[in-house]
């Protein structure tokens, strides 16, 4: 069955260039894509249990390769990870145990296909991506012919006069980091030979060893292929973009849950929010230039930050958990919000993010003074100032300035309290049952 583009796509360069999503390409790579789809592939690293948000940038490097009617392949470095990637790093990497990067692998591998699943749909362009793992073809490899048949077609000159080796120099490469480039190269031709893969794509500090598999093809395959790289991405200030106070931001949900996910994004600098739209959703272009005009006609607004902490949101963890993190989020910034209209999955989202208190009704009462005191580690004395100051309010109604306790009869479905002091500060109360 011919690849067909979906609809209104634009040619993948043009698409990436406009997107932020590209940085360079190989000599003769247009004129590769303009003669009609290709195969092309991007590697994951499987060193954690999770990607990050940088490596966000090579999904949906892969995405839109899938949507402008080539094939995308998502190679999972399961023999790859055992060695280590020297790009970008400047020391030696720990050697992983077998079995934890299998582990990951998998984790990692279910991770784009969840993350690729919600970004196509179950359209033409979701039965376009193929998921590899180079240790089913390297773990089995012989050492001798790997030397014999790849290794003679690359000098240790040519090696170190790429950047991920010539870095690492001065400081000291082990022979096992400095054999990651042929290895990678490797890939490539298995691919380009076993599968008709032509074209590898990867960050910038990738394109030493990108250059590497289309010198080999050349050479041992005689055939044709290409590279092209995606930018780092960084923020308005210059800084590497992905990374918070905490750490990373993780695409796992237990490591950073979809609620700080949407945070992450819905904190975007005004003058990022147009680049991010563009990189990291599947808006259009007419709708994101909609939206930019809009935000900054009024960015005080922040709908531009509210459109793309939604989209993201949803496209690494789903339409729901996105709806869930929005009205956690409206509920802490907005001192109306209805607590009666919150369902238990807000509730108990809140409950996570928020200080929370399990608390006991007596005589069918429930202390707010002891929700204070347990939640903003308060003194009785202070938590009583703060409900005479009128500065509490319990389920959007605010504490008479006499009060210590509400009846449980009040709490939301018979379980929730919500607690708020002042402005943003909120704390979970939530009813002991049994």
């Amino acid at each position: 069955m011919p690849i067909v583009p979906d609809p209104g796509s634009l040619p993948l360069l043009e698409e990436l260039e406009w997107r932020g999503l590209l940085f360079q390409t190989t000599e003769g790579c247009a004129e590769a894509l303009a003669k009609g789809p290709v195969k092309g592939y991007c590697g994951f690293d499987p060193t954690a249990e999770s990607l990050h948000v940088g490596n966000l940038v090579s999904i949906m490097g892969l995405v839109r390769l899938a949507h402008a009617g080539h094939v995308a392949v998502a190679l999972v470095g399961g023999g790859t990870a055992m060695i280590g990637d020297p790009s970008g790093k400047s020391e030696e990497r720990p050697i992983r145990d077998a079995a934890e990067i299998r582990a990951n692998a998998a984790l990692i591998e279910a991770q784009i296909r969840r993350v690729m699943a919600n970004a196509l749909g179950d359209g033409a362009a979701a039965g376009r991506v193929i998921f590899k793992n180079n240790l089913d073809w390297l773990g089995p490899l012989p050492l001798i012919e790997f030397l014999r048949d790849t290794g003679k077609h690359f000098t240790i000159n040519w090696m170190m006069q790429k950047d991920s080796v010539k870095s690492r120099l001065e400081g000291g490469i082990s022979f096992t980091e400095f054999s990651y480039m042929l290895l990678q190269a490797y890939d490539f031709l298995r691919m380009h030979q076993s599968d008709g893969v032509t074209l590898q794509l990867g960050g910038s500090d990738q394109f030493g060893n990108i250059t590497a598999g289309t010198e080999l093809i050349r050479r041992a395959a005689r055939g044709e292929a290409h590279g092209l790289t995606f930018p780092l991405l960084t923020n308005a200030q210059g800084k590497k973009f992905g990374k918070t106070e905490s750490g990373a931001v993780w695409l796992d949900a237990s490591r950073t849950s979809p609620y700080r996910f949407y945070q992450f994004w819905i904190n975007a600098e005004d003058a990022d929010v147009g680049r991010l739209l563009r990189t990291f959703t599947m808006l259009g272009r007419e709708e994101i230039l909609a939206i930019e005009t809009a935000h900054a006609a009024a960015p005080h607004l922040r709908e531009g930050q509210k459109r793309l902490a939604w989209e993201v949101t949803a496209l690494i963890h789903g339409a729901e958990a996105a709806a869930v993190a929005k009205r956690v989020s409206d509920t802490v910034f907005d001192k109306k919000a209805d607590a009666h209209a919150l369902d238990d999955a807000v509730f108990s989202t809140l409950a996570t993010e928020m200080p929370s208190v399990r608390v006991t009704a007596v005589d069918g009462q429930v202390d707010v003074i002891a929700i204070l005191e347990q939640a903003f580690a308060q003194s009785k004395s202070a938590a009583r100032k703060l409900v005479q100051q009128g500065a509490v309010s319990v389920n959007g109604a605010k504490l008479a300035a006499d009060a210590q306790r509400v009846p449980v009869g009040e709490a939301v479905r018979g379980r929730w309290f919500l607690v708020r002091k002042g402005g943003r500060d909120i704390a979970v109360g939530e009813v002991a049952t049994g």
